[in-house]
């Protein structure tokens, strides 16, 4: 009995290696199935391209105001045709392999006009539209090392663009082609001084730094200005960054302090969309334009505001973009009116891939104000004094191409 019921199992056995044999055959090694190693990357492939050329044209609904001017934009402040700007930009990270890194910028256009720090370009007495300076910029020139510590501290020193806001220097980093109030009159372009990063999770980046203070490479005081982010990442596709810079930005002054909080957050997590938050705070102690006019017992400044954005992608090469924005200049020192002005942006953009890197913008823009800001004109055409504004709103059209070749 027990003799038989051994030969059953063995016949039993046989079959059923008989029947796997095959599945056996065809698995493959568990060495396969790992997956071959990324090769690692050369010294010149880390390095990063960037360059572009930009020219647009603007049209006034409503009327421009004196010589043509759009009030209170940045890059669209005239009416008409503009060369905006040729850029081109060269950059490399610090990695384990090769621990030091560095950009170079360099631009020409109307728009570098507007962009000089203080010492590279502009002098004390250049204000806005800066007609007369340069039309090219060494808009960032930097060099940064990773030291190992933990997970590698990065220090960057030299000239780089601000950490603040949601928007940028560059036209196609941005969703629309026109730069809102907050980029132009919250916060700083760009620093000269130092930083240091460190990323202490996947979550959560810190940096800090001393900068010579708002788009200055030659300090007008002799204090020293502090700037740094808290760069999140709580949940997948969405990014939430926390900037400040604090500091005396007044000439020949180091008492009267400036202190702007910046909060920006962008969320990817919907196919073919992007939604974007800015919020940003700031104040001045004993502003100086208030101080000139001699009118006021409170001469600290204040102002604050909100852009909300969103881009919808129909197609590889239509995309629509929506920027809803407010900024309240509580004592028009920001704007240059000298009292409380309330502005409302409402701006569409549709854009266009029309050939490789060549990409058109259409753009309508409608500004509003609580006061009449826009559309400043002279009562007889050979007056230089008097100056008024007309108008409480200002409505814009503007083409705009850009070229990218990296």
């Amino acid at each position: 009995m027990t003799r038989r019921l051994g030969r059953w199992m063995a016949a039993a056995t046989l079959a059923l290696l008989w029947c796997v044999a095959p599945a056996l055959a065809q698995t493959p090694p568990a060495t396969a199935e790992k997956k071959e190693e990324e090769k690692p990357k050369t010294y010149w492939e880390e390095h990063k391209l960037f360059a572009y050329i930009e020219n647009s044209y603007t049209f006034n609904v409503t009327g421009a105001g004196r010589g043509g001017t759009n009030e209170l934009r940045f890059y669209d402040n005239y009416e008409g045709y503009t060369f905006n700007i040729a850029e081109f930009s060269i950059k490399k990270d610090p990695t384990e392999k090769y621990w030091w890194g560095y950009g170079l910028v360099v631009t020409a256009g109307i728009d570098s006009q507007k962009n000089h720090s203080l010492g590279i370009f502009r002098d004390e007495n250049d204000t806005f539209p800066f007609r007369n300076t340069e039309k090219f910029d060494l808009q960032e020139a930097f060099a940064m090392v990773r030291l190992p510590i933990g997970s590698g501290l990065t220090v960057k020193g030299g000239k780089f663009v601000t950490l603040m806001g949601y928007e940028y220097i560059e036209s196609p980093n941005n969703l629309n082609f026109s730069r809102g109030y907050l980029f132009e009159f919250s916060i700083p372009l760009t620093h000269t001084g130092g930083l240091m990063s460190y990323t202490f999770s996947d979550q959560l980046t810190v940096t800090a730094g001393v900068v010579l203070g708002w788009d200055n490479s030659r300090d007008n005081n002799d204090a020293l200005s502090y700037t740094g982010q808290f760069l999140t990442t709580p949940i997948k596709d969405l990014t939430a960054t926390l900037n400040w810079i604090v500091g005396p930005e007044q000439n020949d002054n180091d008492a009267n302090q400036r202190v702007v909080l910046d909060l920006v957050t962008t969320y990817t997590g919907i196919k073919n969309t992007t939604l974007g938050l800015n919020v940003d705070y700031g104040f001045e102690k004993d502003e100086a334009f208030l101080a000139s006019l001699g009118t006021r017992q409170d001469n600290d400044a204040r102002w604050w505001g909100v852009a909300g954005y969103a881009a919808y992608d129909f197609t590889d090469w239509f995309r629509l973009a929506f920027r809803q924005e407010f900024f309240q200049d509580q004592n028009g020192a920001r704007t240059g009116f000298g009292s409380r002005v309330v502005y409302w942006t409402s701006t569409l953009t549709a854009q266009f891939k029309i050939w490789k890197g060549l990409v058109g913008r259409l753009e309508y823009r409608h500004d509003a104000a609580s006061e009449k800001v826009y559309k400043a004109k002279t009562s007889r055409p050979d007056q230089t004094q008097g100056v008024t504004a007309q108008s409480k709103s200002l409505d814009t059209i503007s083409f705009s191409l850009y070229y990218l070749f990296f």
